[in-house]
């Protein structure tokens, strides 16, 4: 059995929960600690069962609980060398562990496989979790797909993929004109249209679940996203995640 949940999705905050009968790790602590256990309690979802937590970049909505929830926790945080230094200093859990981007690095029960991608952080990296012979994806933060998410997406049965933006609405949405570029630069964010293009051409036949993740507030919408992948939904469930609150717990 392998349980997945996202606890927080969105730019205000982002944290993946991957675990199975006697352990659990989680992808990116964007949101205080407080929420994340309170999210988790609201899933039933046992936290003294996460053994470490994987840094993905340095921006405050993947490292803005992380601190805090290592210490309550006692759990080890991986990120590479360039992610941790490049970390608000409040944000710096007291006992990192590094690792180099391409590393596999293996915790009590899973395959942690992981390596880097475009987005405009010092040394971002995204990760496949593998147990049993599954595997699950978290690929957010994605200005463009590189051969390295390309060749992992294909491989995964659920993914936690960016669907950031309808690229109508960035156009004549409220942001400035260099926040639009950088959004909709090759080291910004996938668009709905990016991301159905990378799942259309290089998703493998084993793959059951897509959760649409990291849906901008100001220039997209659920619907609008969900529209934009409804040709892939004969193929594979697609869900959303929320800012909001946590997804529902699903099995593979």
């Amino acid at each position: 059995m392998l349980e997945i949940c996202a606890i927080a999705s969105g730019s205000n905050g982002n944290c993946y929960y991957v675990g199975n009968e006697k352990d659990a790790v989680l992808i990116d602590a964007g949101i205080s600690c407080k929420q994340i256990l309170k999210r988790m309690d609201e899933r039933g979802l046992n936290p003294l069962k996460i053994k470490a937590v994987f840094i993905s970049h340095e921006h405050s909505d993947h490292v803005r609980g992380v601190r805090v929830l290592a210490k309550k926790l006692n759990v080890p945080v991986y990120f590479t060398a360039k992610t941790f230094y490049a970390a608000h200093k409040t944000m710096q859990p007291a006992y990192p562990r590094f690792f180099e981007p391409g590393e596999s690095i293996n915790t009590e029960e899973f395959t942690i496989h992981s390596f880097l991608k475009n987005h405009d952080a010092s040394e971002p990296c995204s990760f496949r979790i593998e147990y049993a012979g599954k595997n699950v994806g978290v690929f957010t933060d994605i200005g463009e797909p590189c051969e390295n998410v390309i060749t992992h997406i294909g491989l995964c049965n659920a993914v936690f993929l960016e669907s950031n933006y309808d690229e109508k609405m960035l156009e004549t949405g409220p942001y400035p004109y260099y926040l639009k570029r950088r959004v909709a630069s090759s080291h910004g964010h996938l668009s709905n249209v990016q991301s159905f293009k990378l799942l259309n051409e290089n998703a493998g036949a084993q793959l059951k679940y897509v959760f649409l993740s990291h849906l901008s507030a100001e220039n997209n919408t659920p619907e609008i996203a969900l529209a934009a992948h409804q040709p892939n939904r004969s193929k594979y469930e697609v869900r959303l995640t929320s800012r909001f609150g946590p997804t529902d717990v699903f099995v593979l």
